[in-house]
């Protein structure tokens, strides 16, 4: 998921690590630094379209390696979001750092995600801009509702339940659904999805050099 227009860094005091509130974290998160930046993958690519296979492998060296080269693609994407398919990888995996509209800073990973079914009473859908790290460039306005909670697994096997509220929300509904095969761009009506595909065109080269430029000058390779 791409960052919205309007977010901004939240004070360190303000931080959630895998759902828990801690005192500070660095930015970028310590998984970046580790990591090496992957290719992200684009709208039209096979994989964005494949519904992923569960993690059945925990607490490996590969599992580490992937959620910290996610983290390192994500900080120089300048993204809030990022799913394992959008790097070539055909697993239920997600990684997230995003700053909501309170300014809580969000960070964490989390495998096999499944969101709980939002309650009839009381659901409320939130119509924002919605931007995609596969989607270079454009941002649409997208209703999601404002609530969501993932139940899933860390990378060493440990149960996760990780709740978002407004933004963070958003991100979490949008990252699960990239592991089912779907894209923002799939909750548009025909003629707008056209447009947002035309505006793709038009802007992803300018995307892809400021990707580059900002990995290069974190001595990382795009």
């Amino acid at each position: 998921m791409a960052v919205r227009l309007d977010g901004g860094a939240s004070p360190d005091r303000r931080v959630r690590v895998q759902g828990e509130p801690v005192d500070s974290h660095p930015r970028p998160a310590p998984e970046a630094e580790r990591g090496a930046v992957r290719r992200i993958t684009v709208i039209g690519e096979e994989i964005l379209r494949r519904r992923c296979r569960d993690v059945t492998k925990f607490g490996t060296p590969e599992l580490s390696r992937l959620v910290d080269d996610m983290f390192a693609t994500l900080h120089v994407a300048e993204g809030a979001g990022l799913a394992a398919n959008q790097v070539d990888v055909d697993l239920r995996l997600f990684v997230w750092d995003c700053t909501d509209e309170w300014g809580v800073r969000h960070v964490g990973h989390i495998a096999n995600p499944v969101l709980d079914e939002p309650p009839a009473a009381g659901r409320r859908l939130l119509e924002e801009g919605e931007g995609c790290l596969s989607v270079p460039g454009p941002y649409r306005t997208v209703p999601r509702p404002d609530h969501a909670v993932a139940r899933g697994y860390d990378k060493d096997g440990k149960p996760l339940v990780i709740e978002g509220s407004g933004y963070f929300a958003r991100c979490l509904e949008h990252e699960t659904e990239h592991l089912h095969g779907r894209l923002y761009v799939d909750r548009l009506g025909r003629r707008e999805r056209q447009a947002t595909l035309r505006e793709m065109a038009g802007s992803m080269d300018g995307v892809l050099a400021r990707r580059a430029a900002r990995a290069g000058a974190r001595g990382k390779q795009f």
